[in-house]
């Protein structure tokens, strides 16, 4: 029963990717994302909507600080999970 609900979750997990990949606009096509508006937007207005120098450097730490601040804290968390689960010391019991 396990290994069946379990086939059953990677078969429909393998249709939602494949239904998935099969709306990926083709190679060079005029509606793909870097097309699009937002691009020219970022290029143009980025200096001076955020008063950066460089156009990087002023999306990364204006525009999307918040993703980044995101991704710092997923990674922050997943290492004192790493470290709790793997840290040995303290422990007055013998695991015999």
């Amino acid at each position: 029963m396990r290994v069946a609900s379990i086939g059953l979750i990677l078969f429909f997990m393998l249709i939602i990717l494949l239904s998935t990949a099969a709306e990926i606009p083709p190679f060079g096509n005029s509606m793909n994302p870097p097309h699009n508006y937002i691009s020219h937007h970022y290029l143009t207005e980025s200096a001076h909507e955020t008063g950066a120098v460089n156009v990087v450097t002023g999306i990364i730490l204006d525009y999307r600080a918040f993703d980044t601040l995101g991704e710092a804290t997923v990674i922050f968390v997943a290492v004192i999970a790493v470290i709790s689960v793997l840290w040995k010391g303290g422990s007055t019991h013998d695991r015999g």
